[in-house]
């Protein structure tokens, strides 16, 4: 692993700048202690990081389990309560990788993965927009459209208008500028724009301007625009931040159903960001992802035994592995040990940081997944692609990511039942100048229920005095309900005046008085 540290420790560096303010937030918008994210974080990062079989996958507590965790702490009496589940939660998600469970993530659409990665982009760059001008009225964890604070993602936006803070809003320009100029062109001018990342210099800049004008009354930034990490004055009290969960509780059905709950929703969130990180990836790695639960699963175990909020692979961490270059597992694992020391050693330095800056990065990260011209690749493609992925995308920025993905998911499956019900079979309709009246029908190779609708449709419609020629040599699966309409319409046939002939690859018979028999009897033919 250590082969690849020159690409994997300046990519490690541009998430923990990522994850820092993202670990900070999403345990403020969960209601659970600050420091709880931070655990999240080191743990996901060294612990899952080391385990996982996924070569760029970050992962740290997540913005959609924050809903969740805001309601189970007030339910289960408390965080110590709430950390028994966390710990069950993980124990449950074991189980789910040893029963192989993990291999959900390959049934979810190409369309609904790219809709949840752009959705996920959008929704970065709406958050981060308050938070570039220093208007932060919302944590920057909170990712759904209605806020905390009442608000709405655009109604926050429109309300950074009366807000802006000067000197966040020209730094963050500053650093934006930087970002851009720093991908664009001097990346490609030699290997030390490469080492050095452009999130690094545009932070280090960031935490020299806020020094430099902090008495400055226009460009001065208020501390409430700055990262907050909490500061222990000693060992004693650094290590009074852990909390312990309270396993007294453990009887509890209440703390099961948080369990599940968490184990559930965490599992998928991380098989989906698995599926959506392993498309994104330049070097194409598959991510094996029944292991993937067992790492997850004893991630949050720890996590929830020292204090820690639930964990699941992030998509936002991940894509900016992947777009800082990180190579293998070792940016995961440093970018954790990254977290660690800062809030040990610098914890007063890291709160010199302005989060306009970081919003700056973050909205990079955000632009990279949801390119313009994706939608014009998704939009090209046709209606059975774009439909699912503008729906997911929609869904995501106008409620969360889960709700997002399922409606993407119901479109796909309907889509998938049209073009079903469409392609059940093939009409042919023979040449009939010499006064043959003849129709062939294929069937597809498999045909299930679904196709009932539109073989019924296509039976009915054969005129009196016809011959017809039904070929089922390519079917491999023919559903049972369709076997009893064929059953049905040999009846109808015979008041019609239609001749059958049933064309298998062994036999041809001629009006077969039943097909349940004949299918029944040589099922070989079928």
């Amino acid at each position: 692993m250590f082969k690849t540290i020159k690409s994997d420790l300046p990519a490690s560096i541009v998430v923990f700048f990522v994850a820092l303010p993202l670990c900070l937030g999403i345990a403020l918008a969960s209601g659970a202690p600050l420091f709880s994210g931070v655990i999240a974080g080191i743990i996901g990062g060294v612990v899952v990081g080391a385990l996982s079989g996924s070569k760029i996958g970050v992962s740290g507590p997540a913005a959609g389990l924050a809903a969740i965790v805001l309601t189970a702490i007030s339910t289960l009496g408390g965080y110590e309560n709430f950390l028994v589940a966390v710990v069950l939660g993980g124990v449950i998600q074991l189980i789910l990788g040893i029963l192989r469970a993990g291999i959900i993530a390959y049934y979810f659409p190409s369309s609904v993965i790219k809709g949840m990665l752009t959705g996920i982009g959008v929704i970065i760059i709406l958050k981060q927009i308050p938070h570039f001008f220093g208007y932060e009225s919302d944590p920057q964890g909170d990712f759904a459209f209605f806020q905390l604070d009442g608000e709405n993602t655009f109604s926050g936006i429109i309300s950074t208008i009366n807000h802006i803070s000067p000197g966040s809003a020209f730094i963050g320009i500053i650093g934006l500028s930087i970002l851009i100029f720093w991908d664009k062109i001097l990346s490609k001018k030699g290997r030390m724009f490469q080492v050095i990342q452009g999130p690094l210099v545009v932070v280090v800049l960031g935490i020299i301007f806020y020094t430099l004008t902090r008495s400055n009354a226009l460009l001065g930034i208020d501390k409430s625009h700055l990262v907050s990490v909490p500061v222990p004055e000693d060992a004693a009290s650094f290590i009074a931040q852990f909390r312990f969960p309270n396993f007294s509780v453990i009887t509890n059905p209440e703390v099961w159903v948080v369990a599940f709950t968490i184990a559930l929703v965490a599992s998928l969130e991380t098989l989906l960001c698995v599926e959506a990180t392993d498309k994104i990836d330049p070097n194409k790695n598959v991510t094996p992802t029944n292991r993937e639960l067992l790492a997850q699963g004893i991630g949050n175990i720890i996590s929830g035994l020292v204090g820690g909020l639930p964990i699941t692979q992030v998509i936002v961490r991940s894509s900016a592995n992947i777009q800082a270059r990180g190579v293998s597992k070792m940016s995961a694992i440093i970018h954790g040990l990254l977290l660690l020391i800062s809030v040990v050693l610098i914890p007063r330095l890291l709160n010199m940081i302005p989060l306009s800056v970081l919003a700056a990065i973050l909205l990079v990260v955000g632009y990279k997944l949801a390119k313009p011209s994706l939608f014009l690749k998704m939009i090209n493609l046709g209606w059975k692609q774009s439909i699912p992925f503008i729906v997911t995308v929609g869904g995501i920025v106008f409620t969360d990511l889960l709700i997002g993905i399922s409606l993407g998911l119901a479109v796909g499956v309907v889509v998938i039942l049209i073009k079903s019900y469409q392609n059940s079979h093939f009409l042919h309709i023979e040449d009939n100048s010499n006064g043959a009246k003849k129709l062939k029908i294929t069937l597809a190779e498999e045909v299930t229920f679904f196709n009932k609708g539109a073989i019924l449709k296509e039976l009915d419609r054969i005129p009196e005095n016809f011959s017809l020629q039904l070929d089922v040599r390519q079917t491999r699966y023919l559903d049972h309900d369709i076997i009893e309409i064929l059953d049905d319409f040999a009846y109808k046939a015979k008041a019609r005046n239609i001749n059958i002939q049933l064309i298998s690859e062994l036999v041809v018979v001629e009006n077969p008085s039943s097909y349940l028999e004949f299918f029944t009897l040589r099922p070989k033919s079928a």
